[in-house]
């Protein structure tokens, strides 16, 4: 008898949990699906009207493009700048270790642009273009990270751009960027790009990243100091004040960071810099790769280092993944559970709808969301076994040991770092105030 009483009360727990599983999912789905569409509307869109200015005291500002093997790309992006309408602006490409004719291209641009200047042509374009070439890189420097100090130390202007090879600008948006910066008194300010999506398997990896990336890193919460998780970085567009990037030390610190765009911005959100992210749709515009299987190719570098190269975190995140995106699909098969599952379907249409709003990507793309979270698990896995049997990270031609990328990508150590760094500079400054505090009861010193 007993164990013909035992199987219905374990099956009521069961439903019992899962009713209130289902229920949880819902309402987290609804509180971060409410602040999303309260939150983004409200947040700084750089096409509108209040940003075609000048910005105060017109900033010198350099534009820093590292390049390898770009040769297909890079003259899209130089024409891009070479219209920009800023006058304190001077561009500068870092070529490294090019081998399919970037190099030539780069020195022919620059060869041109400077007859160009010196016939004194009427028309917008920047102070100067000019290009520094690797040969080598040195031992322990990623690439590019290496590129981007470089470019560093050959600039002397107050702000810096960092991008890549194959971003697209409009003529106005780094003269809109700098006066939003320059309002807000911004020591970092991302622009985030316009992806622009040329067939359905982009749009639906990209279309899911963009809402897995909300969970990540709330957008509206970026500015705020004490939202220490919310973090911004792209590569495409990342602008910094120099004297804020010497004062967490440069690129060295971050020399094997694979994401060094997400590590810059950690790092200076860290050290208690004012971060700022911006909207821009249309004025920066990126490819960035053709097709689903591009996209999973380039996923493979980044995506175990952005879970710090650590296998448990990239299991956790696929098991979340699968909670929060697709187990609601099955909720659809259960009356006890089907209107919470509707409402989280009815919540990852609208973050679809209202990120495609200023992403451009298409929100129709949400109906084919669990392709995305499939493709997005598959990614995560995929780079976790490939970075794992290699034991490093193989990207553009060169190898970099796991071990020493584990440590140069744990945010614990830039965090520890910047940790000490202010409690070093509270302390100064209460010692400085104590020892003001005792001249003054000395009282003025007598002759």
């Amino acid at each position: 008898m007993h164990g013909l009483n035992w199987h219905p009360h374990l099956t009521e727990f069961w439903r019992g949990t899962l009713q209130a599983v289902a229920w949880g999912i819902g309402l987290v789905w609804v509180l971060r699906t409410y602040d999303l569409i309260s939150r983004i509307p409200a947040m700084p869109n750089l096409t509108m009207i209040d940003w075609d200015d000048m910005p105060e005291g017109a900033p010198t500002l350099t534009v820093v493009v590292p390049a390898r093997d770009e040769v297909e790309k890079i003259g899209a992006t130089l024409d891009a700048l070479l219209a920009a309408d800023y006058p304190a602006l001077k561009v500068l490409v870092v070529d490294d270790r090019s081998k399919d004719g970037t190099a030539e291209l780069v020195d022919r641009y620059v060869e041109e642009y400077a007859q160009r200047q010196r016939s004194r042509r009427p028309g917008p374009g920047p102070q100067s273009l000019d290009a520094i070439h690797i040969a080598d890189l040195p031992e322990g420097w990623l690439g590019k990270t290496f590129a981007l100090m470089v470019a560093t130390e050959n600039s002397e202007s107050e702000y810096l751009l960092f991008t890549d090879a194959d971003v697209l600008f409009s003529p106005s948006v780094l003269r809109r960027a700098l006066v939003y910066a320059r309002d807000t008194e911004a020591d970092h300010l991302v622009v985030l790009p316009t992806v622009q999506v040329k067939s359905w398997g982009e749009g639906v990896l990209l279309g899911f990243l963009q809402t897995l990336g909300v969970w990540v890193s709330r957008p509206w919460k970026v500015e705020d100091p004490r939202a220490r998780h919310d973090v911004a970085g792209v590569g495409a567009f990342n602008l910094v004040r120099r004297q804020a990037l010497e004062q967490i030390g440069g690129w060295l610190p971050q020399r094997l960071a694979v994401l060094e765009d997400v590590t810059l911005g950690r790092r200076l959100k860290a050290a208690g810099m004012r971060q700022r992210l911006a909207f821009a749709p249309g004025m920066v515009l990126v490819h960035w790769a053709s097709g689903w299987g591009g996209l999973l190719r380039n996923m493979t570098k980044n995506l175990f280092a952005a879970l710090n190269f650590q296998p448990l975190l990239v299991l956790l995140a696929c098991l979340w993944i699968g909670i929060f995106f697709l187990l609601p699909l099955l909720g659809l098969a259960w009356l006890p559970t089907l209107f919470p599952a509707l409402v989280i379907l009815c919540c990852i249409g609208a973050t679809y709808r209202v990120l495609g709003a200023v992403s451009s990507i298409d929100a129709r793309y949400a109906w084919l969301y669990p392709l995305g979270a499939l493709g997005m698990i598959y990614a995560m896995l995929r780079s976790m076994v490939v970075v794992m049997f290699q034991r490093s990270v193989v990207w553009r031609g060169t190898s970099y040991p796991l071990r020493e990328l584990r440590y140069h990508n744990n945010p614990r150590v830039w965090e520890r770092d910047a940790r000490r760094k202010r409690d070093r500079e509270t302390r100064a400054k209460r010692a400085a105030r104590r020892l003001a505090a005792s001249e003054d009861r000395r009282g003025p010193r007598r002759g």
